[in-house]
């Protein structure tokens, strides 16, 4: 299998995928997700694999968030499409096998989602997360309004996803969206240590424990269907067109909420 992206280690037990595009601080784009679907589906049958961890390669970014230049290009009808990111983090929540997400730089949207969708999580001293999708003129739409809510309340979910504020590693583990922070030399350790302790358990017991605490959840589904849909109408507005714009340009957004029609006129 040939990837660019993502590099896959197997040893003691233990999958560990890496996020490598650390020119574009490890951002997530259509070949990133293929490409851990492809290794994650290769592991679920494998012997040699009991957990799995993911990280970002270089010391900043665990990943970044989605790629600005690739949504940029979609629209309304793609974003409700039955394929993408939202489609990839759920499948991922409901992977067999435990995973941990060893957060070890910046993880802001997609990259935080990514995180969230891994069972366990622990970061770095130096990781920041957070949600500045409304910065761009659209939502956290991978999964974020609902699992920041879950995980944390509903307060701290609109305080983060409204403001765009980042979290420090400290905060995300007071509000338990974090599970442990630990100094950055020993990220890598301590996740190898977590992933040793849950292989010493029973793997079906590991597999039928992540499913009860699924279900501890009532109808996940609604939600990230109207987190779909939002995203989708969203897509069709001149402030998404405008807000992705802008970052790509490095400059102030310039906001007017309209609706963008298909030939780039507003309504």
């Amino acid at each position: 299998m040939n990837r660019e992206f993502v590099a896959a280690d197997v040893a003691d037990g233990v999958g560990t995928l890496t996020l490598n595009r650390p020119a574009a601080l490890n951002a997530l784009n259509e070949q990133v997700l293929r490409e851990l679907r492809e290794v994650l589906t290769g592991w679920v049958n494998d012997p040699d694999v009991d957990v799995v961890v993911l990280t970002g390669a270089g010391e900043k970014a665990f990943a970044a968030g989605a790629d600005i230049a690739e949504l940029a290009a979609k629209g309304a009808i793609e974003m409700a499409a039955a394929t993408g990111m939202q489609e990839f983090f759920t499948w991922l929540r409901n992977y067999p096998k435990p995973t941990i997400a060893a957060v070890n730089g910046f993880a802001f949207g997609g990259g935080f989602e990514l995180a969230l969708s891994c069972d366990i999580r622990i970061a770095s001293e130096r990781a920041k997360l957070g949600l500045p999708e409304l910065s761009l003129g659209i939502i956290p739409g991978a999964g974020g309004t609902q699992l920041v809510t879950r995980i944390a309340g509903s307060g701290t979910a609109l305080f983060h996803i409204l403001t765009g504020l980042p979290m420090t590693a400290a905060e995300a583990r007071d509000r338990g969206l974090v599970s442990e922070v630990c100094e950055p030399a020993q990220l890598t350790a301590r996740a190898s240590e977590l992933a040793q302790l849950i292989r010493a358990r029973g793997p079906l017991a590991a597999q039928l424990a992540k499913l009860s605490v699924g279900a501890a959840h009532s109808d996940p589904a609604t939600g990230l269907v109207v987190e779909k849909l939002a995203q989708a109408v969203l897509f069709g507005t001149a402030d998404a067109r405008e807000g992705m714009a802008a970052f790509l340009d490095k400059r102030p957004p310039q906001f007017s909420d309209h609706i963008a029609r298909k030939d780039g006129t507003v309504a």
